[in-house]
């Protein structure tokens, strides 16, 4: 009877064993299968798609593969633990005590020891990557934040943020170009691959984030000072566009607080900023309607245009025909760039006038040449759900 009683605890053993071995065996078919392919994958962060990123995603990979180790020791001795030591029938007594195991001391002692020294070692590694900033970038940006808007300036390479010898920050010069639509082809952060690319945070109202996911990276934007890292965007991703956002709550627009980020090859990138940087020419009025009549050149008028609260407070102005227009706009949204362009039939159609964009608190005079009589559509090109009227009688 008793062979009968230990032989069936074995073979229960070796039945657990080879359902065991059964559920490993269709875990890792799956796992290299595309569905298990894509369930690891979903574990891991993006493809990092800078050279910061890359080490950031290595360093993951390091801690990822360390839990993943643990986790399967801890289980498998709990697993080995339950069916070793379980209960067999005929056990009527308490099994021996081990009170104390110098071995076990120790191992759980110097065994996390080492691991957490090596996460620290290795951690620290990556942030002296991430956080090196090159003396000479081959760009330097500007990004400012403001409730809820990106602006974008491209800044000269005699830009610094660097103290001088009386403790002092030199004053910032003039971009070389301002990018204030965050969004869209025509919008957003465009920068060359390849290259060292310096970005420089900063924040006129409260805290804000800048976050890419495929940077794998996310730097606060604080009131009050700049924050600045490098990234190189892989050359293999000239091409692409990213999404960025705020990460961080800021306010009721939090969620439309968006940007792209344009990847261009080192040539493409350049004939793009030589075309930003050129002088514009300024939009020719729009011809005469038929029936519209000429007559005499009428003395020059001003008219006030407000923008707040990220809407045109007058959005219905009237102006003479054949007169020069000077628009006053006051933009009183601070830190919110807005601007005025004016069409002839229809929002979208032949462009009458384009304005200047520009951050508020602020004012600015757009001369507009004489017009025809007729009714022309204007919208901030911004903002685009902020239109308005001008009737010219």
């Amino acid at each position: 009877m008793s062979s009968t009683r230990s032989a069936r605890p074995t073979a229960s053993i070796l039945a657990t064993v080879l359902v065991a071995f059964g559920v490993a065996l269709l875990l890792v078919l799956a796992l290299i299968s595309g569905a298990g392919a894509r369930i690891v994958e979903s574990l891991f962060p993006p493809v990092a798609v800078t050279e910061q990123g890359a080490h950031i995603r290595d360093l993951y990979t390091f801690v990822f593969l360390i839990a993943a180790i643990i986790f399967f020791i801890v289980e498998g001795l709990i697993v080995y633990t339950v069916l070793r030591y379980r209960r067999k029938p005929g056990d009527d007594t308490l099994p021996a005590q081990t009170h104390g195991n110098a071995i076990a001391e120790l191992v759980w002692t110097v065994v996390p020891t080492i691991i957490v020294a090596a996460l620290f070692v290795v951690s620290w590694q990556t942030l002296n990557v991430v956080d090196t900033r090159t003396a000479d970038p081959d760009l330097k940006i500007r990004a400012v934040a403001g409730q809820f808007q990106w602006q974008f300036d491209y800044m000269p390479d005699t830009y610094t943020t660097v103290k001088d010898a009386n403790g002092n920050v030199p004053p910032a010069p003039d971009p070389l170009f301002s990018q204030f639509v965050p969004t869209g082809a025509d919008g957003g952060l465009v920068v060359p691959t390849g290259r060292t690319v310096q970005l420089y945070l900063t924040s006129n109202d409260v805290i804000h984030a800048f976050y890419v996911p495929q940077f794998l990276f996310k730097r606060d934007v604080v009131p009050g000072r700049i924050n600045q890292f490098d990234f190189k965007v892989d050359d293999k991703d000239a091409g692409q566009t990213f999404r960025g956002q705020c990460a961080e709550l800021c306010g009721t627009g939090h969620a439309i607080m968006l940007f792209d980020v344009h990847a261009l090859s080192g040539s493409d990138f350049d004939a793009w900023l030589t075309l930003q940087t050129a002088p514009k020419p300024s939009a020719s009025p729009a011809p005469s309607a038929s029936g519209g009549g000429g007559g005499p050149a009428a003395p020059p008028v001003t008219v006030d245009v407000v923008a707040q609260g990220v809407a045109f407070t007058t959005p219905a102005i009237s102006a003479p025909a054949n007169a020069p227009i000077t628009i006053k706009f006051d933009n009183q949204d601070a830190s919110v760039p807005h601007n005025i362009k004016i069409f002839k039939d229809a929002i979208g159609g032949q462009v009458v006038f384009d304005g200047k964009v520009f951050p508020g608190v602020a004012t600015e005079d757009y001369p507009v040449g004489p017009l025809p009589a007729g009714t022309y559509p204007f919208e901030c090109f911004v903002h685009p759900t902020m239109t308005g009227t001008l009737t010219v009688q």
